[in-house]
């Protein structure tokens, strides 16, 4: 059974200043939330202050929120604003994942280790750590970070629902991160281990003395269900656990502060805190510092992500395209605009892919250079199945573009390319440089695959069906340039289809930079005022407010640099369809999550996976970022729009602080639509508008998933699933996609009753030669009888070798050469000494395959990695005096050796370190053992 590590069931998203949630329950300050956003945060800020030192530049944060973290981090390294909006998203994934597992395995002993399950809870940690490492080996974050959550969730519970916090000890127990190391010392099922709570309720000191002074380790058998439990055991506790009411009564949770266990809740949560920095601090060792930030989404925002057609009519297409990224690297190396990855998806027919990730520039210059045009004799091409590997395998809310000059040949996948939008967040857009007429070659059937394709899946996305000659595409890829930026935002976004006379009204604020008005359609004509009352019409190239470019059916519209904040006014006329794109450059964003209710013992707030549900409010989470925090900006009101109507729907707010809010629209409005935030810069004094761009509805269908494990090269996974409906009963048609192509066995529909649910299953085939850490896209859809409703699940699943090697590599200092350090710092540089150290993966390891120096700046060398022994050695002046090696081997075992010496006091000090939850270095320097510590 889940608890928030001490106390509250939070599915919260808490940043700086302490922990908050949606509605605390039972009371206390610590949850699991604030235990993860305290370690991971502090973790950052450890390695952002590395990586600053090893760069010889300081770290200087002017505050503790994300924004301003992100900016002291990555801020120094370039010009150009950075937004903390990725970063902020990778947290709120970590903490959402970590609260769902009160929801998901609510009747689970292993994921809380409640009832003793401690062999069963460790397991769940180390599988999982294996899979958080192999996925960041694979740069398959959005996974990594996923599992990070419920691992976190699993290691936090067991402080709280142990009684090792009892038993005296201040230190995390590293077993649980060992496999290699025995779980000591338990109490077995027939040990009685507490005495009877008279009140029924808790009492303190009712661990039994002889528990206590033999050290043993004991749990609290948690029931919701049933009151059984073995004789004389502890319980967990609390009004949802019926065990407590079975004696011996009461309970052991520390869940919660109450009066009487104040001791033990402060001490489980500073244990549970120190265990989960001492988690991440394994997982930062394996990945390495830099991809440590990456994974925790500290990284320019901007990504380059083309999915190009290359079949033989696409030559000019494909030159564009490199001339596009040539000039987006050039022109943007050295400022925060600059590309944190680029991305590329060939496709042809019937090939397509693979997707090259890369964040070298020089390699994507390279890949595309490469591409080449031909095949595809019968014009449709795999267009979508191209952009299915790029929405998967691109970080979320990126931009994609799509070149193409066909329709597309497996428009089966258009539902699957929605629900994929809507799950990544990310905008698409198309060059089509084709007349959209043609069809599917004879004999085959046309599914209405025409260019209205691609310009439904943009509106859906938010991005812009541009079609251009191929000999006036290079006029259309600035919008490519102007989106490629690290702080990208969307202030409004419209669409009329048919077309009609409208004037559309939006906030221009102080913090906005380069501005971008896009205009899509033919035969269409706009004025656009400013708060001033200036005007300039279509036809004014270059006017009294910006400069006007046509080309094909794009206008783009760049404002003066010279703007007027205030309330703008844009008035189009067309009866043709149209979009409207209102664009800019600011730190001053928001991101956003629909979520749902779930009751049990913890009840909280989970993250809906597919459309809310009609016919009931809808919820949503709202983190807001500021130019300095979330306290430079001021929310006004949060609402619902339809992008192709005129609906505005505002929702209650309810501040959580920190930024964040939680959003109840009581009424949502019908058909597709958007979020829409209004607030003030608190900096400037100004009034601000964003919108969100991916386009939303509701639905009296749900599906739903749980992945609760990874999956095993070469063996079949089998993934039970529920459909669920408010509306009539009947078959529902069950389709499924995954990014991979693996086999999968799917039933083609299932039986549902009216206002029921009911449970169908499917497998999934994994090669035996897939790689360790490869992560599968899996999107599930569920179609009501005749079309009328359906909706979707996306789940990532992760593909994980089995791990046989769990020793982590072991180091031996073998000399010291040291001259007296000078004792004033300023003379520091006159001085060196040296370490020599022999490091090894033992006869029967995967050997090391890196070698790595942190807390120390000086030169690292060291003899082959491929040998049994690796001889290093590194050289510092007195200036650095501590240095800590960090090695790695080929199961992800990581091995910490430290060296530190002091200045004019005598011999040198070795610390060889072994933080308790850090797979570290084994040494003729360290012999303690755990079962010396529980003596």
């Amino acid at each position: 059974m889940m608890s928030p590590v001490l106390g509250m069931s939070f599915l919260a998203l808490v940043l700086s200043g302490g922990a908050w949630a949606f509605a605390p329950i039972g009371g206390g300050a610590s949850t699991h939330v604030s235990i993860t956003e305290k370690a991971v945060l502090q973790k950052v800020t450890e390695v952002c202050r590395a990586i600053a030192e090893s760069e010889g530049r300081d770290f200087t944060p002017t505050g503790n929120s994300a924004e301003e973290l992100v900016q002291a981090c990555l801020g120094p390294k370039a010009t150009g604003e950075v937004s903390a909006a990725k970063f902020k998203s990778a947290l709120n994934e970590i903490y959402i994942q970590n609260g769902q597992v009160d929801r998901d395995f609510v009747n689970s002993p292993a994921h809380h280790f409640n009832s003793e399950a401690f062999a069963l809870g460790r397991r769940l940690i180390t599988d999982g750590v294996a899979s958080i490492k192999a996925n960041i080996q694979k740069e398959n974050f959005l996974a990594a970070r996923e599992t990070l959550g419920r691992v976190l969730h699993t290691l936090q519970d067991f402080y709280s629902h142990s009684n090792w916090v009892d038993l005296g000890y201040t230190e995390p127990y590293a077993n649980l991160i060992r496999p290699d190391l025995p779980l000591e010392n338990l109490a077995d099922v027939k040990t009685p281990t507490c005495s009877d709570c008279a009140n029924g309720g808790f009492c303190s000191n009712s661990i039994l003395p002889n528990i206590l002074n033999e050290k043993k380790l004991t749990s609290g058998y948690m029931g919701i269900l049933s009151s059984a439990k073995p004789k004389g055991k502890c319980s967990h506790g609390g009004a949802a656990d019926l065990t407590s009411s079975k004696a011996p009564r009461g309970g052991i949770s520390k869940d919660e502060r109450r009066s009487d266990n104040v001791a033990l809740h402060t001490a489980a949560v500073t244990v549970a805190t120190t265990a989960t920095l001492q988690l991440l601090d394994d997982i930062r060792g394996a990945a390495g510092d830099n991809n440590y930030l990456r994974f925790m989404g500290v990284a320019r925002s901007s990504v380059v992500v083309f999915v190009i057609d290359t079949t033989g009519s696409m030559s000019d297409d494909i030159l564009e395209a490199k001339r596009v990224v040539y000039e987006i690297i050039d022109s943007k190396k050295g400022t925060q605009d600059e590309p944190s990855q680029y991305i590329l998806v060939p496709f042809n027919d019937p090939e397509f892919g693979p997707l090259i990730k890369t964040t070298n520039p020089d390699v994507m210059k390279a890949e595309i250079a490469n591409l080449t045009a031909d095949g595809g004799g019968d014009l449709p091409e795999m267009c979508l199945s191209g952009l299915q590997l790029a929405l998967t395998g691109a970080p979320a809310s990126s931009n994609i573009y799509v070149f193409t000059d066909a329709i597309a040949k497996d428009i089966e996948l258009k539902e699957t390319i929605v629900a994929l939008i809507r799950s990544t967040k990310s905008t698409v857009s198309f060059f089509m440089t084709g007349d959209g007429a043609r069809r599917r070659r004879r004999g085959v059937e046309s599914s209405e695959a025409t260019f209205e394709t691609y310009k439904d899946l943009a509106l859906a996305s938010g991005g812009q069906a541009i079609s251009v000659t191929k000999e006036n595409l290079p006029q259309a890829t600035d919008v490519i340039i102007d989106s490629s930026t690290s702080a990208l935002v969307i202030v409004l976004q419209r669409a009329r289809n048919p077309g009609r006379a409208e004037t559309f009204s939006f906030l221009l604020d102080e913090s906005l930079n380069n501005i971008t008005i896009y205009i899509t359609g033919k035969s269409l004509t706009f004025t656009l005022k400013n708060p001033a009352g200036v005007t300039q019409k279509q036809n004014e190239a270059n006017g009294k407010l910006g400069t006007v470019q046509t080309v094909g059916n794009l206008y783009r519209v760049r404002l003066a640099t010279d703007k007027h904040t205030g309330l703008w006014e844009i008035s189009m006329n067309s009866n043709q369809p149209y979009t409207l794109k209102v664009t800019g450059q600011s730190t001053i964003a928001f991101i956003y999550d629909f979520v749902e209710t779930f009751e049990g013992p913890h009840p909280g707030y989970a993250l809906i996976s597919g459309r809310p549900k009609a016919g009931m409010p809808a919820m949503l989470l709202v983190s807001v970022l500021g130019r300095k925090g979330p306290a430079s900006v001021k929310v006004a009101n949060v609402a619902l729009v339809t992008v192709s109507g005129s609906e505005v729907v505002g929702g209650a707010l309810e501040d959580m602080g920190n930024g964040d809010f939680l959003v109840t629209v009581t009424k949502v409005p019908a058909g597709e639509f958007v979020v829409l935030l209004n607030g003030t810069d608190v900096v400037s004094s100004t009034v601000f508008q964003r919108q969100s761009t991916t386009q939303m509805s509701v639905s009296k269908v749900t599906i739903k998933a749980v992945v609760d494990r990874s999956m095993e090269p070469g063996k079949p996974f089998t993934l039970p699933f529920t459909v669920m409906t408010d509306a009539t009963g009947g078959s529902y048609k069950i389709s499924a996609s995954n990014d991979r192509d693996f086999k999968m066995n799917v039933p083609g529909s299932i039986a549902v009753t009216t206002g029921g649910n009911s449970t169908g299953e499917m497998t999934i085939t994994v090669p035996a030669n897939t790689p360790s850490g490869t992560d599968v896209t899996l999107t599930i859809e569920a179609v009501a009888p005749g079309a009328s409703d359906s909706n979707y699940a996306v789940l990532r699943l992760s593909v994980v070798t089995k791990v046989t090697d769990f020793t982590p590599p072991q180091c031996e200092v073998v000399s010291v050469s040291v001259v007296d350090c000078p004792a004033d710092p300023a003379a520091c540089s006159s001085a060196f000494w040296q370490l020599s150290a022999n490091l090894t993966d033992g006869v029967n390891g995967t050997g090391i395959t890196s070698l790595t120096h942190r807390q120390g700046v000086g030169n690292l060398t060291h003899t082959d990695l491929k040998q049994t022994v690796v001889a290093a050695a590194f050289n510092a002046s007195c200036c650095s005096l501590t240095v800590e090696l960090v090695a790695v081997d080929k199961a992800m075992n990581v091995g910490n050796c430290r060296f530190s010496i002091v200045r004019n006091a005598g011999p040198p000090s070795l610390a060889l370190s072994f933080p308790l939850l850090v797979c570290l270095l084994v040494s003729a320097f360290f012999t303690t053992s755990l079962r010396d510590l529980l003596i």
